[in-house]
């Protein structure tokens, strides 16, 4: 049996997996990412290779990293929410694990997961959303993934929804990862709270008592637990999140979109805000078949799993 290791670089953690050739991981390890250190994050990942490679016999390596990668697979031009720039991580993987490596955007490499072995691996198009720090986007249509002319396609996350509205990491302003996604879900629970005391008193209890202190599992919870201010920010990120998918729908026309990462494992609290604004905003909808909008199946684990499929198929 063929086995990979997928690795997942986000922008708070990197995780790595050893996955069989039916998308099984048999393994995992993980690290915090020293985002503001690319050499340090080198270290970290070829740290978790070494973990794993001790007790199992690996043949290749998938690296799924947030940002922008070159057409090879084998650069990160540029990664918003880490520092690297023009980083040839494939050469220094393979370099010093003397293994075989693909590198892949962390949201593509998601994606071909969630295609491959799970929410989507009954249709032939898909649109995927990382919904976590940011917003990444991967795209498989008519059973390819597609990475467009530069490799650096479906980057959902910094398509301009708001003309000059807030300024986001990529330099631009307005972009749709400033409006939903986790990032966005704290600011506006804290907002209101902040404004609004009376109304945020759940939250503000998880928070030890300051707006400053809601974090988003704290955001989560008080949804759970029916709080209106809690529910209120999920329904905003998911308006958002709604609008976005019927402008991909327009362009694209897949058969689903997947919604996946940190701020999807609330399940429907951000699933129907997101379904209800994204049908009330979808082009000729009584004409066609919309798109069904899915939660991911491979929950944290899609990443690594894209990831060490890619590099299994290079």
């Amino acid at each position: 049996m063929s086995l990979a290791i997928g690795v997942d670089v986000g922008g708070t953690k990197v995780a790595a997996g050893v996955v069989d050739s039916e998308g099984a991981v048999l393994a995992t390890a993980l690290r915090e990412t020293p985002a503001d250190d690319p050499a340090k994050t080198v270290e970290v990942i070829l740290e978790l290779i070494a973990e794993l490679r001790a007790s199992h016999e690996v043949t290749t390596i998938g690296l799924g990293a947030a940002g922008f990668i070159d057409a090879e697979r084998s650069t990160v031009v540029f990664a918003p929410n880490l520092a690297w720039r023009n980083s040839p991580l494939r050469a220094t993987i393979e370099q010093s694990s003397g293994l075989p490596a693909v590198v892949e955007n962390d949201a593509n490499a998601a994606a071909w997961g969630e295609s491959r072995f799970g929410a989507a691996r009954e249709v032939d198009s898909m649109v995927l959303l990382t919904i976590g720090t940011g917003i990444g986007g991967g795209v498989v249509l008519d059973g390819e993934l597609y990475r467009g002319h530069n490799g650096m396609a479906a980057e959902i996350g910094h398509i301009t929804v708001v003309p000059d509205g807030r300024r986001c990491g990529c330099g631009n302003r307005g972009c749709l990862e400033r409006y939903g996604s986790g990032r966005a879900l704290v600011r506006e629970a804290r907002d209101l709270a902040d404004v609004s005391p009376d109304y945020g008193r759940r939250l503000l209890e998880l928070g030890d008592g300051g707006p400053e202190g809601i974090t988003g599992p704290e955001v989560t919870q008080a949804a759970q637990e029916g709080d209106p201010a809690a529910l209120e920010a999920f329904e905003v990120i998911g308006t958002w999140l709604g609008r976005g998918l019927a402008s991909l729908a327009a362009l694209l026309d897949p058969d689903m979109f997947v919604l996946a990462g940190g701020v999807s494992h609330a399940g429907e609290l951000l699933r129907r805000p997101t379904e209800e604004a994204f049908l009330s905003g979808l082009t000729a909808r009584a004409y066609r078949e919309a798109p069904k909008v899915a939660l991911a199946e491979l929950g944290a684990e899609a990443g690594i799993v894209g990831a060490a499929d890619l590099a299994r198929r290079r």
